[in-house]
């Protein structure tokens, strides 16, 4: 569907973009190529085109496959169709994000303390979600027998988890209004991040860090929430026929989707969290909030219905400062959902409300919470905002289910089961047959959701400098600037070089050695780096976000990824140079990030050789770095489960070297690593009776 989107990106509002685009190159390289410069001087390579901060054409083009994207997925009109749809959806969704349902696992609960207040007393718990993975909450209990109401309290993206004022606020007054409230830490966030009470933010990389592996945050926290329920509905002082659900921010993303997972929720209240799937694109949501393929099968609307005819009240703020949740958008979401509440004849149940409020769960939200409960899980009221009593919250380490370095080892960081699981993974490819990992080129070439776009017009500049400056434009409306040196344009070996950092952080001395071996040289900025930025994403990421966050999480949207478009693009300029060069030999020379993209590139293209350097040798966590050391291109949804780096390196039957290798943390490798990947790699060349030779060289 999304493909049909992307060819009809030429005949749109992309044709203006290329007319502002090719306008400004033309009448401005006179003046930006005043005085030249010599080839070999670094930074001095002459731009392909120059865009003006009006002509983002990265965003541009995104945004206008987001506007298609909504427009095509709509609710169905009709309550049978509806029906259909919701089943396939649900099941969509379930593979996509990769939820598990773990409902007759033993919930292991355990409590560390409880701390008695006036009319409630707040349990410290841990409990198992998974096996042999236990989370940690604060339960809050009413004083008395019950049965209560249970609400499950769902944490946004404050590093401290339930620790936080806001959250805790809501176990307060939910308890003093006769509700259990399970407070449970987002996976990766509070006493679950990666050092214990050494809180930290558990999206970026990080998070994203669990997609390499076959999970997703979102899928995690899915999974954690509905176990969340499984306890509350274990708890013999909760009814289990009226449980509940709320957050704010990422705590409400979880609430919705939660409700529309787990029907035994009955009552929502997702607050300032609804907006639109469209306008997540080109944005700073976080990757918990991020459905792989989401926007080529479903909108939120269609989210929101999957909650009918169950009590659905949506809370946004008028002075909420991200446009994914201004309430405009929501409003169009709104309406969507409405039309299945129709279908149910269950209008009644689904409500919304604008507060005039910044981003946050607040006083005036919380009340409106409490009367929404009472009236659908307590038979009481009319649902108008209820008055809070007093409270007041508590420090951070009285809360903690542990004292700060003591937690156990059950309670699994995103580092620890990125690495477990890893490891596990790593093992089960390691004995794949001969006849399994033949078929891997096809696997991966889907997997890596390569966009199916071609070479659809050359567009050509004026020389420059012993320079041949050529845009190429493709039918999914990417423009990929090449750079060819003329001197050598006749040789039949061409290098095409690209880098992580831009053409113009290439080495100077790299380049003159390319040239002086009398090979073509063809320089390239791939999507979204060097000429192919998009200013708006690095604005959006500022300096508290991982490059390539908004890049990767708005391609990840629309069913593709960084790696997939790259490749693309790398594969669309060594037909053209095969084509209008008659090249028969081509290296790819490409550094960290885009050196993936290379390896991958010869393992299902037509790249005769790569060299690859600071790239990492395996997708395998490591504990020893940080992950926020690459940028968010590299990673590649369920990579380890396909194999990793070494199996892409034995199925290319190429040429590979790889200088200066690292971690993926891009810690400087040991010897006995290295060594490491090696044997790995030799025994998948051995496996598939592989032509490749492989080159390691260390710190050149």
């Amino acid at each position: 569907m999304l493909g049909v989107l992307d060819s009809e990106m030429i005949f749109y509002g992309y044709g203006l973009i290329m007319k502002r685009l090719f306008k400004k190159s033309i009448l401005s390289i006179s003046v930006l190529l005043l005085g030249g410069g010599s080839v070999f001087c670094q930074n001095s390579l002459p731009p392909v085109f120059s865009v003006d901060q009006g002509n983002d054409i990265v965003a541009s083009i995104l945004n206008l496959k987001a506007e298609k994207a909504f427009e095509v997925q709509q609710v169905p009109d009709n309550k049978t169709d509806w029906i259909k749809h919701k089943e396939e959806l649900r099941a969509t969704i379930i593979e996509k994000a990769n939820v598990a349902f773990f409902h007759d696992l033993p919930l292991g609960y355990r409590e560390t303390g409880r701390i008695k207040q006036q009319g409630y007393t707040i349990r410290k718990i841990y409990f198992q979600t998974r096996p042999n993975v236990y989370a940690t909450a604060n339960l809050y209990v009413p004083d008395g027998e019950g049965p209560f109401p249970g609400v499950v309290t769902m944490m946004g993206h404050s590093s401290s988890g339930k620790l936080a004022d806001a959250y805790q606020s809501l176990g307060h007054t939910l308890a003093l209004n006769g509700y259990v409230s399970v407070n449970i830490d987002p996976w990766g966030a509070g006493e679950r991040a990666t050092g214990h009470g050494a809180f930290e933010y558990h999206g970026a990389s990080l998070g994203a860090s669990l997609m390499n592996v076959g999970e997703t945050l979102m899928g995690l926290q899915i999974t954690d929430n509905m176990r969340a329920v499984d306890l509350l509905v274990s708890l013999p002082f909760v009814d289990p026929e009226k449980i509940g659900a709320t957050g704010a921010s990422g705590g409400g993303n979880q609430t919705m989707w939660l409700a529309a997972m787990d029907e035994r929720v009955k009552a929502a209240v997702p607050v300032v969290s609804v907006g639109t799937f469209q306008s997540y694109v080109m944005n700073s949501n976080c990757i918990c909030e991020t459905l792989i393929d989401g926007l080529t099968f479903t909108e939120e609307s269609s989210v929101l219905g999957l909650i009918a005819p169950r009590a659905l009240k949506i809370c946004n703020g008028e002075q909420d400062s991200n446009r994914a949740f201004y309430p405009r958008e929501m409003l169009r979401s709104f309406q969507g959902a409405r039309t299945v509440y129709r279908h149910y004849e269950a209008e009644d149940k689904l409500s919304y409300e604008i507060f005039d409020t910044p981003h946050g769960y607040y006083p005036v939200m919380r009340e409106a919470m409490l009367g929404w409960f009472d009236l659908y899980l307590k038979n009481s009221g009319d649902g108008t905002p209820k008055s809070e009593r007093p409270f007041s919250v508590l420090p951070e380490s009285e809360l903690m289910v542990f004292n700060a370095g003591e937690r156990p080892r059950e309670v699994v960081s995103t580092a620890d089961f990125c690495y477990n699981q890893g490891i596990s993974l790593k093992e089960k490819a390691y004995l794949m047959q001969p006849e399994e990992a033949r078929e891997k080129r096809e696997i991966l070439e889907r997997m890596l959701r390569i966009p199916d776009s071609y070479l659809h017009k050359v567009h050509v500049l004026t020389d420059f400098d012993n320079w041949e400056r050529r845009i190429l434009e493709t039918t999914s409306g990417g423009l990929i600037p090449v750079l060819v040196y003329l001197p050598n344009k006749s040789s039949k070996e061409y290098v095409v070089m690209s880098s992580a950092e831009g053409k113009n952080n290439l080495s100077e001395e790299l380049i003159r050695n390319t040239i002086q071996q009398d090979k073509g040289l063809c320089i390239v900025d791939l999507w979204g780096i060097g000429e192919c930025n998009s200013f708006k994403a690095e604005k959006m990421e500022g300096s508290h976000l991982p490059p390539f966050h908004t890049l990767s999480r708005s391609a990840l949207w629309l069913g593709t990824t960084v790696q997939g478009i790259w490749i693309n693009q790398l594969n669309t300029v060594t037909d053209w140079l095969r084509t209008t060069c008659h090249v028969q030999h081509i290296t790819v020379d490409a550094d960290k990030e885009t050196a993936i993209a290379g390896l991958l590139s010869a393992t299902i293209g037509n790249v005769n050789k790569v060299v690859a350097r600071n790239m990492p040798l395996s997708y395998l966590f490591d504990k020893l770095g940080k992950a926020h050391s690459l940028s968010m291109a590299w990673h590649i949804p369920a990579f380890l489960e396909w194999g990793d780096l070494s199996l892409a390196a034995a199925l290319s039957d190429n040429d590979i070297t790889v200088v200066n290798p690292v971690s993926m943390s891009g810690r400087e490798l040991n010897e006995a690593e290295i060594e490491k990947a090696r044997s790995e790699f030799n025994h998948f060349k051995s496996l598939v009776k592989s032509q490749t030779k492989l080159t390691i060289l260390n710190r050149q």
